[in-house]
């Protein structure tokens, strides 16, 4: 059975930092390109950033570049979305996903976790 289980978020102080993860159990994460998508109370939802299975490449939406980082590690099945300067406006339910291929991201894809609650708020 696929499943991704997301974690990490929480509740910071702007400026503050989280890293979520994603992993999968019973399957391998090696094949597929994995990304991050949030949907906000209101608003639609937004693809975040996303990781290319081979060589690793990466893609980011242009309101996270150069605060967010996303990688992988294959020894731990996992996929990291690390968040620096958070800002109000970055609260959100936050969802990993497979996707078939890189052009399918952000929302074309196969599985999706739960999410996880990322709230910026003084």
């Amino acid at each position: 059975q696929v499943q991704l289980v997301e974690s990490g978020g929480g509740l910071v102080q702007p400026g503050g930092s989280l890293r979520l993860s994603c992993a999968a159990s019973g399957w391998t994460l090696d094949y597929y390109a994995i990304g991050w998508f949030r949907r906000a109370p209101g608003k639609e939802r937004e693809g975040v950033s996303c990781i290319s299975p081979r060589d690793h490449s990466t893609y980011y939406a242009d309101f996270v570049k150069g605060r967010f980082t996303i990688s992988r590690d294959g020894a731990k099945n996992t996929v990291y979305l690390q968040m620096n300067s958070l800002k109000p406006e970055d609260t959100a339910v936050y969802y990993c996903a497979t996707y078939p291929a890189v052009d399918s991201w952000p929302f074309e894809y196969d599985y999706s976790g739960q999410g996880t609650q990322v709230t910026v708020s003084s």
